[in-house]
């Protein structure tokens, strides 16, 4: 029998960035948000639950604009993380820190709503309908009765596939063992698309070191199971005792936790591989450009009006 599975998605940011609270902001041609061609794809693909991380004071206009209708056809959950939330009574939070704790943070708050086999992704960035697919279908067969060792996954974009015409970004580059399993993932920071079609790294030198456009790259789109988050809560325990006082800002973040449950011999990663186009909203001037995509993936009947009463009915 399958396993019943969940999507858990990030969308606490302050999208500072792009100034304002873009996991909310209609994008698509019907006024759709980013996440809801992500949790559509999800209930296609066969996913049982979404759970929603934001913050406390997004609640009424997300539950509005989002999660009320989306309720009709899929069971919703919420996670709120905040500045205090799982913080141990020892920790004292600096008076001058503004955001919370990052992305392992975020998961973390979703503990006491996650229990089932889930995929946990970005609020604002478009995944396609493939990688759902074969998440949903790796959470649902995965085999996990090994209590020592975990069997995770994440999908390994092409790298041809997250990298924009124009401007540099940054992407975690993945290394795999013969099994197709995870080894590292780097986080490389100037990639860009030359003239002669290569793609380069050009944080060091002006020619760049040149990438095959199919490396797999992560774009923070991971499987787990709820066994992840006693590794992630002794993680996040053990990043807050190490914290100084010039650690004003500093993050746990979701894949340095992923990392460290692997280097720990406590899970194994598979890359999933996957052939979508990523394209996802930065900064202000993204918008446009996504926009024109998501029109055009409505124009090619990929998608019906996701704010539609009908759909949701």
């Amino acid at each position: 029998m399958a396993n019943k599975t969940t999507i858990v998605i990030l969308a606490a940011g302050l999208g500072s960035r792009y100034g304002g609270n873009k996991q909310v902001d209609g994008i698509g041609p019907n006024n759709e948000v980013i996440m809801d061609y992500s949790i559509y794809d999800a209930i296609i693909a066969g996913f049982d639950k979404v759970v929603f991380i934001i913050k406390r004071s997004m609640y009424e206009s997300f539950h509005k604009q989002v999660g009320e209708r989306v309720s009709k056809k899929i069971e919703v959950a919420y996670a709120f993380q905040e500045l205090d939330e799982r913080i141990p009574e020892w920790y004292t939070v600096p008076s001058d820190r503004v955001k919370p704790f990052g992305t392992g943070h975020a998961l973390l708050c979703a503990k006491d709503v996650v229990n089932s086999p889930f995929c946990v992704f970005n609020a604002d960035d478009y995944y396609g309908n493939e990688c759902f697919k074969t998440m949903h279908d790796f959470l649902a067969n995965a085999d996990n009765t090994d209590k020592d060792v975990k069997k995770y996954s994440m999908i390994g974009f092409e790298l041809q596939n997250t990298v924009p015409e124009n401007g540099t970004v940054t992407r975690g580059i993945c290394k795999r063992n013969e099994k197709n399993q995870l080894v590292e993932c780097i986080e490389t920071y100037k990639l860009c698309r030359f003239e002669d079609g290569t793609i380069r790294d050009i944080n060091f030198t002006e020619e760049g070191d040149i990438y095959p456009n199919d490396t797999p790259v992560s774009m923070n789109f991971w499987g787990l199971t709820p066994d992840f988050f006693d590794f992630l809560e002794d993680y996040f325990l053990n990043f807050l005792k190490s914290l100084t006082a010039e650690d004003i800002k500093k993050e746990c973040i979701l894949p340095g936790a992923i990392d460290e449950c692997m280097k720990t011999n406590k899970c194994t990663v598979d890359v999933l591989p996957c052939n979508s186009e990523w394209f996802g909203v930065t900064n202000k001037e993204d918008r446009p450009i996504v926009e024109a995509k998501l029109k055009t993936l409505h124009d090619n009947n990929l998608y019906p009006n996701l704010t539609s009463e009908e759909f949701y009915k």
